[in-house]
């Protein structure tokens, strides 16, 4: 089983997929959308540390991204791990979008704008941010721009579920001013979709993707699921290749992580349907096989996009950028982030609001911003985050560089962790190139792994059964 790895032209004949590796170093861990990853949040951190943190980021007048957390959902899928809402009633989604607003009019006052706030960044997701009425959407893109400028050139998305969606909807969503979209597909086996309760066919799908090319569109990602109750390579396989046939610029495979213990809705899951260890390993390999063999590059942990995608050329050109969306071409820009259980990263801090819409309406009646826990970084979390955030978009660390940057002795200051390195460099994990740390092609799938060895607070607390398995 082998892949090229189109964005390295100097190495277009190693292989992406060993299974051995893959085998050895499945274990769990972040996936690093953050560094501290985001269980390290307390509740000690206070609205007053985020408003502390908004005047901060104010004076440094950057673009910004925004990022909206609509939960609605008309039915349930029973692998999904997001807080949502299931409900029908568009009246519980009218009065969100009114205390939506009320939240950006405080966050804008707690940065004292003058003027409206620069954005390079949009995304609403959910949830299904589908779900709401024309009427809303207009409605909280219009309090949008009452406080923020969305700049040419910026990246503004949206979720979509194929199942909830009419041309119409499209025409509206490109009105707004969305440019890309993100497609939930999961699986297009109908014993699998009935196993998950997302019952979704192909042909409403392409309908979406077609739709999204006709009215100017500029990226299509589709979102799949490997590891869901009743998949088999055979049947993974199909469902991959009538994707390809639908020509999207990106694709995520994500892994499913079964853990009924935290997300209730997966109890419904028959643990016995679910593919077996070998079984997901076959199916990703499979996978990453076809991917390579239609042309796509392989960005990072489960992330592939076309060679001439804006993803794939950022890596090439170092510009690559990771957050709580995933991977992304923009600087690396503090994020502005509204609506229950939201999570923001401000100047040095990472905040997130309260989990349900009680706690959230009740914080915004009472005048204070719904804030439920956070973190403030210190000079070694953010060394760390760039640190880590270099291996896992560019796969290398200029080690050299990195400690003239940050005035640090590397050797020193890493010496437990480069002693950890040891055993990865062994596996063919990584590799010394001079003064850079290099992640060959056979160990990026397991970049994490990686990383991990840099994460001071996994070390410290060693709660690594908390988190998905890396594969």
């Amino acid at each position: 089983m082998s892949l090229v790895a189109p964005q390295h032209p100097a190495e277009e004949k190693e292989v992406l997929f060993h299974p051995e590796l893959l085998q050895k170093f499945d274990i769990n861990g972040p996936r690093y959308t953050s560094y501290p990853s985001a269980d390290r949040f307390h509740n000690d951190f206070s609205e007053q540390d985020y408003l502390g943190a908004l005047e901060r980021v104010a004076q440094a007048n950057e673009p910004l991204s925004l990022y909206f957390h609509l939960p609605f959902c008309p039915n349930i899928c029973y692998y999904c791990g997001c807080n949502k809402i299931i409900t029908k009633d568009h009246g519980r989604s009218a009065k969100y979008i009114k205390y939506l607003a009320k939240e950006m009019t405080m966050v804008t006052a707690a940065m004292g704008a003058q003027k409206k706030i620069p954005i390079t960044q949009l995304h609403w997701g959910g949830g299904t941010p589908t779900f709401l009425s024309h009427e809303e959407m207009i409605e909280l893109m219009h309090h949008t721009h009452e406080h923020f400028e969305l700049l040419p050139g910026g990246e503004y998305s949206i979720e979509i579920d194929p199942r909830r969606v009419t041309e119409q909807d499209i025409v509206l969503l490109a009105e707004l001013g969305f440019n890309r979209i993100s497609l939930g597909v999961q699986d297009f086996n109908l014993a699998v979709q009935e196993a998950v309760h997302r019952v979704q066919t192909i042909e409403e799908t392409q309908a979406v993707m077609d739709w999204s090319r006709k009215y100017g569109f500029k990226s299509r990602s589709v979102d799949l699921i490997y590891g869901l109750p009743k998949q088999t390579p055979a049947t993974f396989k199909e469902t991959v290749d009538a994707v390809l046939a639908m020509n999207p610029d990106r694709l995520s495979v994500y892994n499913y992580a079964h853990l009924p213990h935290i997300f209730k809705p997966q109890r419904r899951i028959a643990e016995a349907d679910l593919p077996a260890a070998a079984e997901k390993l076959d199916i990703l390999s499979n996978t990453i096989e076809r991917l390579g063999e239609a042309g796509y590059a392989f960005i990072g942990m489960d992330h592939f996009a076309k060679p001439d995608d804006e993803l794939a050329i950022a890596q090439k050109e170092g510009r690559l950028h990771r957050n709580f969306q995933g991977y992304s071409t923009q600087a690396e820009c503090d994020l502005l982030a509204f609506g229950i259980s939201s999570i923001g990263k401000v100047d040095d801090c990472y905040s997130q609001n309260v989990r349900t819409l009680d706690e959230y309406y009740a914080a915004l009646d009472a005048g204070h911003l719904p804030v439920l826990r956070g973190l403030r970084l210190n000079q070694d979390d953010l060394l760390r985050r760039e640190l880590i955030g270099e291996l896992m978009c560019q796969f290398a660390l200029d080690t050299k560089a990195f400690a003239s940057s940050h005035q640090i002795d590397f050797a020193h200051y890493f010496r437990v962790e480069l002693e950890e390195l040891k055993d990865l460099e062994k596996a063919g994990l990584l590799e010394w190139r001079q003064d850079d740390i290099f992640v060959p092609t056979k160990g990026r799938l397991l970049a994490r792994r990686v990383a991990m060895t840099f994460d001071r607070h996994l070390r410290e607390s060693q709660a690594k059964g908390t988190y998905s398995k890396v594969l």
